[in-house]
């Protein structure tokens, strides 16, 4: 049975129905008169238009032609189009700076202003646009608290850059920094990269933070098929941005939330996308929060569950070759997903926001990709098992994220290499101090202890350039950027600032990772470990005042998506 033939359909305007009945039918008409409406205008539904364009990144730039095709598309199919911002922060720019502390911070803040607009005017529907990491899971947790009609229009990738024959992206700046300093490459050489690797607008190009969520969300079914792997400077962006307005008038006539879309089951289906395409740890963190704000009961320890049944399939950068547009001529999304659900590892009856079933959405896409590198069928997959593991252990009890996929041997012991912060790990990488085989530890970077729970591209780029990727491991409380990879476990989980165990190493102690056992352990008798436990003291907060102080007083832990209302 379709979902269409189950959902009722409703008025156009019921929720903008108070504009035009009761006591205050006068003052809202003056106020929609003041903006050019005109009486027939008062039958129509009430879009919202959450518009991400900033010229603040290039990931967020070319987002204005996508909001005009919305309102387009809203208007041709008859209703008003109400446009309004949502701010964004550029982790590229920001990264390795006190600036990307407010990376994590700005989902937040995404999420309360489309929450705020939509339920403050009362909107019939909203289409939210954006580009860059947090723009995504931001906004569709606003989605979800105001859970009234309502798409995602990802803003597109950008096409690679371009230097001596080589494709370039965001990472190889960040990987050419190491080179540089381990003497691997002539200044001008990074120079040279730094001025090609950006050649446009769009988000990072390859399996990033950025294109994992707007693929995840393909495949929950909050946006349309094709729409997540699409290049921002491709007129098929826009053309998708205007049929997304259109889809939504039609599910706010149908009555279709995303609460009806985003579901235990929904959520498996994004988790297996994201293990089958090689994702961002990032989308642990952001699905953990995302399943709150929908009242989806989920844990990290699901992730684990669908890792251990999901092959990974593309061959993608960062630990792979590929970029999003090459996924995209493969066959995008939706091939990944058909060869999914052929092989039994999704749920195809969940609802999509077209009306349709995942079923139904991929009824006519090809059981087998064509030939081609990117796309690998279940009997030639890249790997038996997905990439993002849930390790455990006295360093991490609630639990933390390695990202495996590249690695040879996912198994290691180390002594301690200890940094309170970013900065100086950073140093000791460009400065030659860390060698193979040290496990470096970097604390006190998680969401209350950044706070903001600030990405380590900067040092993970940097080994990676230094040729210690594989044989240097790092942890922290903090997080990864999605084109980090390497010997790496993150979001180590209670962190240091609330006492967890990360907060007690000390330098030299043994560590070991172990990916295949799922371990993460403190080699360090646990007397010992109480013993500095008990003579530890709580460091102060870095900000009591503004929007930091706020998110570190009530972000709750990495295990539960670092949320801010997990009361």
């Amino acid at each position: 049975m379709t979902a269409t033939k189950t959902i009722p359909i409703r008025p156009l305007n019921q929720r903008s129905a108070h504009i035009t009945e009761g006591k205050s039918r006068a003052p809202n008409r003056s106020m929609y008169y003041g903006m050019g409406y005109q009486e027939a205008d008062f039958g129509k539904p009430m879009v919202g238009v959450a518009n991400g364009h900033s010229t603040i990144t290039p990931c967020n730039s070319g987002l204005q032609k996508l909001a005009d095709a919305a309102v387009a598309g809203i208007e041709d199919a008859g209703g008003n189009a109400q446009v309004f911002g949502t701010p964004t922060i550029s982790d590229g720019m920001a990264m390795g700076t006190e600036g990307m502390k407010y990376s994590l911070v700005s989902r937040e803040v995404i999420s309360d202003c489309v929450e705020t607009c939509v339920q403050g005017q009362w909107m019939d529907g909203v289409v939210v646009i954006g580009g860059c990491d947090k723009n995504m899971p931001g906004g569709l947790m606003g989605m979800l608290r105001a859970n009234v009609p309502a798409i995602y229009v990802y803003g597109g990738t950008i096409l690679p850059g371009r230097w001596k024959d080589e494709d370039l992206n965001i990472v190889s700046v960040f990987e050419a920094v190491g080179q540089n300093a381990a003497g691997k490459m002539s200044d001008q050489e990074l120079k040279d990269i730094e001025q090609h690797a950006i050649p446009g607008t769009g988000s990072c190009g390859g399996m990033y933070t950025a294109n994992t969520m707007s693929s995840a969300f393909e495949a929950l079914g909050i946006s349309l098929p094709y729409s997540s792997t699409m290049a921002n400077v491709h007129d098929e962006k826009v053309q998708s941005a205007r049929e997304s307005a259109r889809v939504l008038i039609e599910a706010i006539r149908q009555d279709i939330k995303p609460r009806d879309i985003v579901t235990r089951q929904s959520i498996e289906n994004a988790v297996a996308v994201i293990m089958a395409t090689g994702g961002s740890t990032n989308a642990v963190l952001h699905f953990l929060a995302i399943a709150h704000c929908a009242g989806v009961e989920w844990s990290i320890d699901d992730f684990e569950r669908i890792r251990q049944r999901t092959p990974v399939l593309c061959d993608l950068k960062p630990s792979g070759r590929a970029l999003a547009v090459d996924l995209h001529r493969a066959g995008g999304i939706p091939q990944v997903m058909k060869l999914l659900l052929n092989a039994g590892l999704l749920h195809g009856d969940c609802l999509t926001i077209t009306g349709q079933t995942i079923a139904e959405v991929l009824k006519d896409v090809p059981d087998a990709p064509p030939e081609q590198s990117v796309i690998h069928t279940i009997e030639n997959a890249m790997y038996r098992q997905g990439h993002l593991a849930i390790l455990k252990g006295n360093l991490s009890p609630e639990g933390c994220v390695a990202k495996i996929t590249g690695l040879k041997n996912p198994v290691m012991t180390g002594p301690a290499r200890v940094f309170d912060d970013e900065q100086s790990a950073l140093q000791a990488i460009l400065d030659g101090k860390i060698q193979a085989g040290d496990v470096m530890v970097l604390r006190y970077l998680g969401p209350k202890g950044g706070p903001g729970m600030p990405e380590m591209l900067a040092p993970t780029g940097a080994l990676i350039g230094a040729g210690l990727g594989e044989s240097v491991g790092l942890i922290t409380d903090g997080r990864f950027s999605g084109g980090t990879w390497g010997m790496v476990v993150g979001h180590v989980a209670p962190e240091a600032a609330v006492g967890g165990t990360i907060a007690f190493v000390q330098e030299g102690d043994l560590i070991t990772i172990d990916a295949h056992a799922l371990k993460l352990e403190l080699d360090v008798p646990e007397d010992e470990i109480g013993r500095r436990r008990a003579v530890w003291t709580a460091p102060a907060p870095r900000y009591t005042r503004g929007v930091q102080a706020k998110f570190a007083f009530n972000a709750s832990s990495a295990s539960k998506g670092a949320v801010l209302d997990n009361y």
